[in-house]
């Protein structure tokens, strides 16, 4: 089941790093996602009066809102250097600029190897 996780997960992330440029951007759109994803469903459990009230009672309309929200969480992950930036200035843009030279020298080539590990996209990305 792990695995099988894994395995999905890669393949997402890989779209997602084809279609973002491969860098920091679609390390930081993917983990902004993910993050807003999962606060987003444990804030409608939450929500619910209970286990069983969520399952049986509000299951079609957290499908709705969660599919509206999903939307909306992905326009929030563009924005996400926007976020950054604006964390405490002058230190999220410094921070953000470090990230990208930190990331490009050191990181970028340990996850292309891991995402595409025939190599195939890794030549292609340098």
């Amino acid at each position: 089941m792990i695995d099988k996780a894994k395995s999905w997960f890669r393949l997402w992330f890989a779209k997602v790093w084809k279609l973002r440029g491969g860098g920091l951007y679609a390390v930081g759109w993917a983990a902004t996602f993910i993050y807003l994803e999962v606060t987003t469903v444990l804030g409608e459990i939450a929500g619910a009066d209970g286990v069983v009230d969520f399952f049986t009672n509000q299951i079609i309309e957290f499908l709705f809102r969660f599919m509206s929200d999903s939307i909306a969480n992905m326009i929030q992950a563009f924005m996400w250097p926007a976020y950054v930036v604006s964390w405490q200035p002058p230190v999220g843009a410094i921070a953000l600029g470090v990230a990208y030279v930190v990331f490009a020298k050191f990181i970028k080539h340990h996850i292309t190897a891991w995402l595409f590990p025939d190599g195939e996209e890794a030549e292609s990305q340098t």
